[in-house]
């Protein structure tokens, strides 16, 4: 039996701490994946000096890992992230070093120190803002009505194991209609986390086919919140709120 190689050198220093990172995109940069911010998210580490843990093995990597990220496309003012650090550090201080050393548009809103248990159990649904801009809002308020009458509709989407259909209507916790200063219509929703998830277009496709509803352009989605789903309250909580 082959002797296993191993990396020479001593280990890499363990983890010390976890911090739990909010952050924005906006902008521009709605339209950057997870894997662009990956990419910015390491550099800024960098430049920032963040003292970051890195696995063991041939090809060590920095400690960070990703949670329920919003589709390509979409704006968020809530997307979340963990690193794990080889020193103490001041989470308030790491924050403002990061959010001078990621690019404009890509902006860290709150660091925190990790709590027992996994980020992605605390996030459970998100709400969602999709702007309408020439869209009658009484059209869009029938519309939404419609679907909201409905208990189940159908969607498919592509996935890497081909199409998949799969409901769109159930998630949807309450969706809401108003009218901003400008004119433009707005469509305000609280969406369940679910596999797989139902993202916008999910719920868009699924008012089309519940309703006449065609709009002229494609909506600006945009993810306020994401974190615990009360069902009492019929809220959104702050993941990283200390429970």
């Amino acid at each position: 039996m082959a002797k296993q190689r191993t990396p020479d050198g001593p280990p890499p220093p363990p983890a010390v701490q976890k911090l739990r990172i909010q952050y924005a995109r906006r902008g521009r940069l709605r339209h950057s994946s997870t894997r662009d911010f990956g990419r910015a998210l390491e550099r800024a580490l960098r430049r920032a000096g963040v003292p970051m843990a890195y696995s063991a093995g041939f090809h060590p990597h920095p400690k960070i890992s990703y949670a329920n990220g919003a589709p390509t496309g979409a704006a968020s003012e809530a997307e979340y992230f963990e690193i794990s650090v080889t020193e103490q550090v001041d989470p308030e201080a790491v924050g403002r070093a990061l959010d001078a050393a990621l690019p404009d548009g890509l902006d860290i809103v709150s660091v925190v120190d990790a709590q027992p248990g996994a980020l992605a159990d605390r996030l459970q649904a998100s709400r969602w803002r999709l702007e309408f801009p020439g869209t009658d809002p009484a059209e869009l308020e029938a519309a939404v009505q419609g679907f909201l009458a409905q208990e189940h509709i159908e969607v498919s989407r592509m996935f890497k194991r081909g199409m998949k259909s799969y409901d769109a209507r159930g998630p949807v916790e309450s969706a809401w209609t108003e009218v901003d200063e400008s004119g433009c219509a707005i469509l305000t929703m609280v969406v369940r986390h679910t596999t797989p998830a139902v993202r916008p277009d999910d719920v868009l496709s699924a008012i089309t086919a519940a309703t006449s509803f065609a709009p002229t352009r494609s909506p600006k989605a945009t993810r306020l919140a994401q974190g615990i789903w009360s069902s009492e309250t019929e809220s959104v909580a702050d993941p990283l709120a200390t429970d």
